[in-house]
């Protein structure tokens, strides 16, 4: 049976209608990427690996981790700034990002520029810890110590313009102490030295922290973040320890590169945000640490502003030169 053939006006018409039914096509159609800029193991790729089969199984597309580690997380955020923005490739921006633009004189990248918020993830707060060897029972005597000896009591850091450097850096200009700063290559050295008495105290995770403290191998004496921690509620906070208004922690949010469509961006928050206030992924953030962060797309615009001009404060103030 021969068909009539199509004149110009229908091919015209059809031709038309096509990207209406690609644009229709419900997100996500594809698998999505998730850029981690750490490694494999690092606090935000173990965090990332929480959400990713949730994302999965309640959007109906596989969410994949894309670890590109190097540069203080700088390669990845630049391959995510670069990305086509149709939110098929995402960025998971931990808090040392939004040092970069302090201690780095020129970044191929700008954090608020180049992205759009979509939600957060997590947050860990850091303990004060110290040696047992260190006279001080709580934080208001490490600050008198510290005073009384000035430059005599060093703590140790995962590394220069790191998050827990920058966290104690915050803590000697609030307290008004000098204390002298070791760097290390990551915790895995970090540790044995603060166990070992080589330094007296740090700033660290829970996770790498309180298994000693219960051992009394080393001694808790607050908590970094401005409300009690799940993970340690018996800790004060530092801030109704001595000193008010602190408040650190890492923390890990979700971007997309500038320019995603809202629709997209919104749907991802609020999926994220069911994801995050389920018991199951609680229970999972607190036995490594973290506990969920619940907010809007704006809320995480706002946050990450204040955070790059609160560490850019403290980078300027202790004059931290990257490594």
């Amino acid at each position: 049976m021969c068909r009539p053939p199509l004149n110009a006006s229908t091919i015209v018409f059809a031709s038309l209608l096509l990207p209406c039914c690609v644009m229709a096509q419900p997100y996500p159609a594809k698998v999505v990427r998730l850029i981690v800029p750490f490694p494999a193991g690092a606090g935000v790729d173990t965090t990332t690996r929480v959400f990713t089969p949730k994302l999965s199984e309640l959007l109906g597309q596989q969410f994949i981790v894309d670890n590109r580690g190097g540069a203080a997380g700088n390669i990845g955020a630049e391959a995510a700034a670069r990305a086509v923005p149709d939110g098929y490739t995402l960025l998971v921006a931990p808090a040392s990002l939004a040092s970069s633009p302090s201690l780095y004189k020129s970044l191929p990248f700008d954090l608020v520029r180049d992205f759009d918020s979509v939600a957060m993830l997590a947050s860990a707060a850091f303990v004060l810890a110290v040696h047992p060897s260190v006279p001080a029972r709580n934080v208001r005597e490490l600050i008198a110590l510290a005073k009384a000896h000035p430059a005599q009591l060093t703590f140790a850091s995962t590394g220069t313009g790191g998050t827990n450097h920058l966290a104690a850096e915050l803590f000697k200009t609030m307290a008004h102490v000098d204390m002298i700063h070791v760097a290390y290559k990551g915790t895995a050295t970090a540790i044995p030295d603060l166990l070992g008495g080589h330094v007296s105290l740090m700033f660290t995770s829970t996770l790498s922290s309180l298994p000693h403290v219960k051992t009394g191998r080393l001694r808790a004496l607050g908590i970094s973040s401005a409300k009690r921690s799940i993970a340690a509620p018996e800790l004060p906070t530092v801030s109704e320890s001595g000193v008010p208004g602190y408040e650190s922690a890492t923390w890990f949010a979700v971007l997309a590169p500038a320019k995603t469509p809202r629709e997209i961006v919104q749907q991802l928050n609020q999926v994220i945000v069911r994801i995050g206030q389920s018991s199951e992924i609680r229970d999972r953030l607190l036995a490594q640490g973290a506990e969920p962060m619940i907010s809007t797309p704006q809320q995480v615009s706002a946050f990450v502003k204040n955070e790059i001009v609160k560490w850019g404060k403290v980078i300027a103030a202790a004059d931290v030169k990257p490594d």
